[in-house]
């Protein structure tokens, strides 16, 4: 009977491993198309914005709910964009359900006298969420052309001037730029997910959209072509990441993607980490709910390739390798046991070694990505090394949550759509306490999570008696990394 379930826990546990050393292969080749576009000179037709015949005409959209720590700010830096006021329209689609619409609504009727055309819209109800908010205001937009705008997103005054220019070509449906961090160095939660993000903008938009693989609009900082949104058949709330599924309708119309990784619009990260549990769980989960929803539309696909095939493949599972490291971590304890008590498979475990790749892999790939953005100096890649063991603990200690997520997804469990709050912090000084859209309740995860940081040590702690520490490494980070999502998860509820 130990022998049956040996197989079985050697079987799940090579399997997932498997899995990961496939994404980090995709983060590899994405990696060689990054670095290939970068030397390469990257021409395209552009509108010509000193003719007024070129200029079109543009509506910003900013879906908002419940921001009263951010609304202020927000509005005055949108009121701040050079574009001429006869080409463009700002929708305020103000889903709020608090005191702040009546303060809204006071800044946006200031704006209006200084002859801005802003628009305050609301709805009776908030169905289908920030999908359904964008749906709606896109019924009455005028502009050819949509950006939009989440709350704690300031663009610099000619971000329309750098982004609507690539629309010339007729065969553009979106250009996205990079996410930037007004409050990188606020902590060490802001900093490790400034180093996640950074990656993504950077070597895998970068990566797939050089090879014309299917990228996706990120919700927010982009713009969009009117048509390609209502030929794509419109915004759908069925999921909660709506903008990675209408990125992939888009695209297999053949609507194409510009990604500008040298425009760079800044926004605020969560600081606490309650709220970046609320919004690791909604991209996850919403990851997870889009494979369901698009995959096989992908893989049956007639008009791409097979490689973009996989790397949408690879994308659309991008969350589910959570539930794969989870399952790596969690029998690994085991697996060491079955190492001592059965000779049979060290053959096997021979084999599995070679699965460090993986994390070797994934160190090159995102130090390029860390050095493009801060520098390769040598002071920058012990910097590097410390945040990238840093960000790798961390992650290990989000893969109970984020496993949930991914579960649910992949089971069609809807729930509803929690946002993030915002915080308008910019400085090490400023305090996020008082904030009144913090979750309040203790998360059950939480529990598991104590209980896991403990497992781990025990985990150590047999690397001892079996005189065997080759996972012990492994062991160290997964108990800093629960131990760092608990004890952050409890003293951010004080």
């Amino acid at each position: 009977m130990g022998l049956i379930i040996s197989y079985i826990i050697l079987a799940i546990y090579s399997i997932a491993l498997l899995l990961i050393f496939f994404y980090s292969l995709a983060q590899l080749n994405l990696l060689v198309n990054y670095l290939g576009y970068k030397r390469i000179n990257q021409t395209a037709p552009k509108f010509n914005l000193l003719d007024p015949k070129e200029i079109p005409f543009v509506t910003i959209q900013l879906p908002v709910y419940n921001e009263e720590y951010v609304m202020q700010r927000l509005l005055e830096n949108i009121a701040k964009i050079e574009y001429p006021k006869s080409k463009l329209e700002i929708q305020v689609l103000d889903d709020s359900t608090d005191e702040s619409v009546v303060d809204t609504a006071k800044w946006v009727r200031e704006l209006q006298e200084t002859g801005l055309d802003i628009q305050h819209i609301r709805r009776e109800n908030r169905q289908g969420y920030k999908a359904g908010a964008l749906k709606e205001g896109l019924e009455t937009a005028k502009g050819e052309f949509v950006a939009i705008f989440d709350a704690d997103f300031l663009p610099d005054s000619d971000w329309l001037k750098k982004t609507v220019i690539y629309f010339k070509d007729p065969e553009i449906g979106v250009v996205q730029t990079r996410w930037g961090h007004i409050n990188r160095d606020y902590s060490t939660l802001t900093r490790i997910q400034a180093f996640a993000l950074d990656a993504h903008f950077t070597l895998e938009q970068v990566g797939r959209n050089a090879k014309g693989h299917f990228i996706n609009f990120n919700g927010t900082a982009g713009i969009w072509r009117k048509q390609c949104i209502l030929d794509a058949g419109n915004w759908e709330g069925d999921t909660l990441t709506e903008d990675l599924d209408l990125s992939y309708r888009a695209q297999l119309k053949d609507w194409k993607f510009k990604y500008l990784e040298d425009v760079e619009t800044p926004a605020e990260l969560p600081v606490v980490i309650s709220a970046a549990r609320s919004q690791q769980f909604r991209w996850n989960k919403g990851g997870a709910e889009n494979f369901r929803k698009s995959v096989m539309s992908v893989v049956t696909a007639k008009n791409i390739s097979f490689k973009t095939k996989f790397h949408g493949v690879m994308h659309l599972l991008n969350s589910s390798m959570f539930l794969c490291v989870f399952l790596v971590s969690l029998l690994s304890i085991p697996a060491m046991y079955i190492k001592a008590l059965y000779p049979q498979f060290d053959i096997v475990f021979s084999l599995l070694s070679f699965f460090v790749l993986s994390t070797i892999i994934l160190f090159v790939c995102y130090w390029f990505t860390y050095k493009s953005i801060q520098g390769s100096s040598f002071d920058n890649f012990v910097d590097y090394i410390k945040i990238f063991f840093t960000f790798f603990s961390v992650a290990l200690g989000f893969s109970l949550h984020n496993s949930i997520a991914v579960l649910e997804g992949h089971w069609g469990k809807r729930s509803e759509f929690v946002r993030t709050p915002k915080f308008n912090l910019d400085n090490i000084t400023d305090s996020w306490k008082g904030n009144k859209y913090l979750a309040k309740k203790l998360s059950p995860n939480m529990i598991l999570e104590a209980l896991l940081m403990v497992y781990f040590l025990f985990g150590m702690y047999s690397a001892i008696p079996l005189n065997d520490f080759g996972l012990f490494p492994f062991h160290l980070m997964l108990f800093i990394g629960f131990g760092f999502v608990f004890t952050k998860s409890c003293t951010a509820r004080a």
